[in-house]
Order: C-alpha cells, then structure tokens, then sequence
C-alpha cells in the first residue's frame, strides 16, 4: 500500500514591526542615526546638508534633515526607497557608477540606511523633489503602522504637490522626526552630535563638495564656543603625513619650532622607501609589499601629535583648551573618499590598540590623547573593506587587519623621529627619561605550556625553572647594587629574547637536542650577567667557538626565513683566536646581531619563494685579523643598512623595528665594553664588528 503525500507552497509574511526592529538593531544610537541620514545626503548628490534640534525642552522635539541633492522622483520612491535592502546602490559601487553632479561613487551599498529615520521616532515626514518632478510627500506613523499584523497590510501613502519646500529650481530632500524615542537631548548630547556631524568630512582637507552642519533654534548656546578643529591643529608639535601607494612608501615629518625652549624645528622627507610592518605570528611579511594592498588600495594618512608633559604644558598659553579637546577628540578617524567611516576614532573605540601600545612602552608610543588622525581610503579600489550592518567599522577579516598593520607601521616611523625631539625637549625641560622594562614571568608560563604540549616536561621543566630562579636573582641584585633602570632592561630584554627564541624552537618541532642545549645556552647568559657583577673577568674562550653556538642558536630560524648562513671558520676556515670573555654574555652579543639581520635582510628582500634554493637574504659570521687592533669576529649581512649614526643606533630605547625594546646594539655595546672589547661599525650600513682589545687578542 503507497502512501499519498501533498506539497503545500507559501511565502514569508513579515511582520508590520519587522522595519521598527530592524531599525533599532542595525543602528546603534539616535547620534548615529543622525549620521546615517548626513550619508545618504552624499549619496543623494548633495553638497550641503543642515540638521535641526528642535523644539528642545518641550514635550515634542524634533529632528530635521535638509539636503539639497538630486532628491527623488515618485518611481525613486516606490521602486527604491520602500523597499528595504533593494541593490540599487551596491549595483552602482560593483559598476562604479558615480553621480552625475560631483562624480561620487555612494557609500551606502545594503538599502538599510534608509531604517535610520525609524530608530529615531514614530513619526516621519519625508518631502522630495527630483530635477522636472513634482514635490512628493510621505508621511508614516509608526504607531499606526505595527498595530497591523503584516507589512502588506499597512500601505504607506504619498502624496505629489506643487513645491512648497524645494521651489523654484531647488532639488533635494528633507525628513522631520517627531514623536522621538528619545525626547530629552542634554548639552552634552547635542555638542557629541555637533562633533560628529562636523567630523562626516575630513578636518585636514580643504573645503570640498560636501558640507554638514548642526543648528539648535533657542540653544544656540549650547554649540558656541567648540573649538575649531583648525585652532587645535596649529597648536600640534608634530606633524606627520604619509602615503602608500602599490607598496612605495612617502612621508613627511616636521618637528614644529618651540621659542619658549629656545628650540629650532626640523623637517625630514622620505621617499620610495619600504613600510615596516608591526611584528606578528601570523605572517612571515616584514613590510607591505603591493599584494599586501590587494583590496584595500592606496592608503594615505596625516597626525597631529601634542606633548602633554606637565613641564612642557607649563610653557605653552590655552594649554587646557588643548588638552581638553584632545580628551575628547582624540584618536585616528578613517576616510573613504573623504568622508567618514563611523565609529573609529570615537572616545570608544580604540582601533588600532593605541593606549595598550603606549602602556607597555610609555616613553615611545603615542596614544590616543596625545593624536588627532585621519587615515584616507579610496572607495573604488577598497572593496574588500566592508562596512558592517550595524554601521560600525569594517568587518573583523583580513583586509582590515592589513589596514591596521599599514598605519601602525606608519605611526612607527613618526614614533622613531619624535623620539629624537622628545629627548631634546626633556633635556631642556630637566625631565629624565623614563625607564622601560619588561617582565618576564608571562614568556616563561607560555613556555611552560608550549612544553607541557610537547610532552617534554621531564627534559625541560629543570631548565625553565633555573632560568627563572637565575633570572629573579640576577634582578635582585642588580637592584640591591644600584644598577635598576637601563641595566636591568637589557637584563629584561635578553631574557625575554632567550625565552622566545627557545619558545619558538619548541613550537616549530626542532630535536630535543637543539632544545636542549638552547635551554643550556640561556642559563649560560644569565650565568654571564653574573658573572660581570662579580667582576669576573670570566675564562678562555675561542671566537669559533661563540660563532658555533650562535649558528646552533639560530639554525631553525635562518630555515624558516630562508637565509642563507655563510661561517667559514665552522667549515675548517682558518684564522680563530681564543679571548678571556663571559661566554654567555658575548653569545648573547652575537645573537644579537644575527637577530637584527635576519630582520633587516628580510625587509630588504621581502619576496622569496618558500622552496627558494637561491636565496638573496645572506648573513655572514667570521674572523679578521686585518684590523689594526687585533683580532676580531665579524658580523654582517646584506639588508638594507644603517640609517642613523653608531652613537644613535647604541643608545638605549632607541630602534627603527617594529615592536623592538631598542636595548639590542646598546647591549652588545655594553658586553664588549664591560669585556674589555668594543663595538664597531667597519662600512656604515653592511657590515658589523665586535673587537677584542683584551691581552690575549691575537697579532
């Protein structure tokens, strides 16, 4: 016996409340909302817009939104308008079709903008006028509206008249809400909504085709007085603009004369260069190559930065209005075709992690209440950066994540210049820099889970536990003989270097041999540390011998980065000499140097297959005798060199790489000098030396 089946057919039938939820969900805020609607007034063609508060401290306060655009005709209407997520937009930005008046290419792309006006109240009255049209008319009650079960059963009317508001000549459109979900606007409220209509366009450029402003009939009050943005820009310090066009990368920087300091400005320009990347797991790209730009386009920024030290704020005159803008205004806003991209750069929202970056290195980083910031996007070769439903940000993917590595990397090279400046001021000013450390408890527990993975607790555990116990008195009594500070940061640094490198060795499965004699070797600099405390002038050691261990070190690594490791000495090469040295310290020193080079060869040449046997990244360790002093071992590499002079590139705090302590040249400075060697700089730019002047060098 066969059973008998029916199919049955149906449609969705929304609710009439669906377009009020949708509403209220997809926009965050009534200011938001505001905003939205200034956007779709640039879509509309418009080169002014106006928004009215009124009615303020009565019972029906409204909101109206004036633009004088291309407005709309009666099918823009009924074939558009009302109809939610219609593609008429995106069909354009896919087609790059742009407006016929300023050639805009339009910013809205879902046909969800539109449900602003109802987060804002239940009553709407749209007026529209399009070019030999008649005025059209539509007004929806919302309370009306979702008292009926289903949107087919609420039609919405509109009405065609004679102009009365956009006669003669005039196109465009207005929307007045009344009947406001939130009735009671404060001071507060409406100079946060003056600050975020002023911002739609970009303070930076000169005044374009579009323009948004705010009136309050009977508060004007309450918008007077808001500094303009150009009165807060003349006062910066610095100012830094840049440009990163198919990976070539242009700036300018200019240090701003201080007469009360007595301190002249300077101006630096580069051009043609390579944009070095922040530092990450997840990639192997050191700068931004072209393809790193796929999708985004062109990018294009300008800074503002200010000095909030209190004995710099002493010299200056309206030093509060400064940095009271400055608390609220702060940040890094980001521009698509010269408008704005809600919500980076709210007091919110910090994007690109600016605050955290200057808490782990206070004296360098610049946070969010010491910048203003606009980042510039072109809208037809950024279509990888989508913006979210909700109309906050771009969506968390990869595109957006090489957003923010391009800027950060930019804000790097503004932080190195200012660096230089910052010093300048704090000398004139009698402020000490501050001391930048770093603890080391966290590396080690990630090691100790990274081990734990690996099942290699019984091999290694001893060992992390005695770099620990090493580590915490060698800080104890560092600080217990007076050398806190600059000392104990290189301390920080080698250590947290060591943990790392032993940490990456594990993750990458190199043998349990290799492993281990890292481990050793990281006991062994601490055991160095020591050992120059006590004034041990440590035992005899071969240069072949440091050269060996630092290869051993660093093999995984010269692999992994396809570097091609070039040690004469260590193939049967001639030439070694013994030298009374701390072993670990001075293996220390050499590490360092080969950790800079395999970062500087990598910027240098960025593209090298993966199964590349012919590598262009080369990194030489040996041994000269043709120096004047003696013998010495020899580093070198072919990166792209040296842009700051010895004293400089020696100093503590300072560096040119991404993430970087600036404590690796002034360490392996400091362990040739404290082992009676010294640190040279033989060709400016390609090769590195580190001299031994003890009794025992060899002639």
């Amino acid at each position: 016996m066969s059973e008998s089946f029916q199919s049955h057919s149906s449609t969705f039938r929304p609710r009439a409340r669906l377009l009020q939820l949708l509403g209220d969900q997809l926009i965050g805020s009534a200011r938001l909302a505001v905003f939205e609607l200034v956007k779709n007034a640039y879509d509309a063609d418009a080169s002014k817009v106006s928004v009215e508060i009124g009615g303020l401290g009565t019972d029906e306060p409204t909101i109206s939104v004036t633009d004088d655009g291309e407005g709309m005709s009666l099918s823009t209407l009924t074939d558009i308008w009302l109809v939610p997520g219609h593609e008429n937009r995106e069909v354009q930005r896919q087609r790059l079709i742009r407006s016929p008046k300023f050639h805009r290419l339009p910013l809205g792309e879902k046909g969800v903008g539109r449900f602003a006006v109802h987060k804002l109240g239940n009553s709407i009255e749209l007026v529209t006028r399009h070019a030999g049209c008649r005025e059209c008319v539509v007004r929806i009650d919302w309370n009306q509206i979702i008292s009926k079960p289903f949107l087919s059963e609420a039609p919405v009317q509109i009405e065609e008249r004679s102009p009365q508001v956009f006669t003669g000549q005039r196109t465009g459109t207005q929307i007045t809400i009344s009947d406001l979900r939130q009735k009671h606007w404060s001071r507060g409220d409406i100079r946060r909504l003056q600050r975020q209509i002023t911002t739609i366009v970009s303070p930076f450029d000169e005044p374009g085709s579009f323009s948004a402003v705010l009136e309050v009939p009977g508060r004007e009050l309450w918008i007077a007085g808001i500094p303009d943005v150009g009165t807060i820009l003349s006062r910066a310090t610095w100012k830094f603009s840049f440009e990163l066009i198919d990976g070539e990368y242009n700036w300018f920087y200019q240090f701003l004369r201080i007469p009360l300091l007595r301190l002249e400005g300077r101006e630096l320009v580069g051009t043609g260069e390579k944009l070095l990347l922040p530092p990450s797991t997840k990639r192997d790209k050191v700068t931004a190559t072209a393809d790193f730009q796929e999708g985004i386009g062109p990018v294009s920024g300008d800074f503002y930065v200010y000095d909030r030290d209190r004995d710099y704020l002493r010299l200056l005159t309206e030093s509060k209005l400064v940095t009271d803008y400055l608390d609220e205004n702060g940040g890094v806003r980001v521009y698509r075709d010269g408008i704005r991209v809600y919500n980076y750069g709210e007091p919110t929202d910090d994007w690109l992690g600016l605050d955290m970056r200057r808490v782990n290195t206070p004296t360098r980083s610049i946070s969010r209440n010491i910048i203003i910031g606009a980042i510039n996007l072109q809208l037809d070769s950024s279509q990888a950066l989508v913006e979210k439903t909700n109309r906050e940000g771009f969506v968390e993917d990869q595109a957006l994540l090489h957003l923010k590595d391009i800027v950060l990397g930019a804000l790097m090279t503004l932080e190195v210049e200012r660096q230089k400046d910052k010093e300048a001021i704090r000398s004139l000013t009698g402020k000490a820099s501050d001391i930048e450390t770093e603890k080391i408890r966290q590396p080690l527990n990630e090691l100790r889970r990274a081990i734990r993975r690996e099942g290699l607790e019984g091999k290694l555990f001893k060992y992390v536990d005695k770099i620990e116990l090493d580590y915490e008195d060698m800080q104890r009594t560092l600080l217990h003989a007076g050398m806190a500070g600059i000392n104990l940061g290189v301390v920080f640094h080698e250590v947290e270097r060591g943990v790392k490198t032993l940490h990456r060795a594990i993750q990458m499965g190199e043998n349990r041999q290799t492993v281990q004699e890292q481990s050793e070797g990281l006991m062994g600099l601490l055991d160095g540390f020591a050992t120059i405390l006590r004034r041990d002038d440590g035992a005899v050691q071969s240069a072949k011998k440091v050269i060996d261990r630092a290869r051993r070190n660093n093999s995984l690594r010269f692999n992994h980065h396809r570097v091609r490791f070039e040690a004469p000495i260590l193939e049967g090469g001639l030439g070694d000499f013994d030298a009374q040295m701390s072993f670990g310290l001075v293996v220390g020193a050499v590490g360092n140097l080969i950790d800079n080079a395999l970062y500087w060869v990598r910027v240098r040449w960025p593209d090298v297959p993966a199964k590349s046997q012919m590598t262009p990244r080369k990194i030489y360790a040996g041994i000269t005798n043709e120096l004047e002093e003696g013998p010495a071992i020899i580093i070198a590499d072919n990166g792209p060199g040296l842009k700051d002079a010895p004293d400089r590139v020696v100093s503590p705090f300072y560096t040119r790489r991404p993430g970087g302590m600036g404590l690796g040249l002034y360490y392996v400075n400091m362990v040739m000098q404290l082992s009676g060697g010294s640190l040279r700089f033989l060709e400016p730019g390609k090769s590195t030396c580190l001299k031994d002047m003890t009794e025992l060098s060899l002639h």
